[in-house]
């Protein structure tokens, strides 16, 4: 199942605000941060990290 990027991105910030509530700026950072760092050269290395 493919899942676009920005659906998922979405979703996880979605359910991150709904059941932790930290404040709107720190979802935002995390998830343009995180958006960022998967389409760079840091992405493969990170994804291997996490696996």
């Amino acid at each position: 199942m493919d899942v676009p990027l920005w659906l998922a991105l979405i979703v996880v910030g979605w359910l991150g605000v709904k059941l932790v509530r930290p404040p709107w700026w720190l979802v935002a950072v995390l998830l343009l941060g995180g958006y960022l760092i998967a389409g760079s050269v840091l992405g493969p290395a990170i994804g291997a990290v996490v696996k």
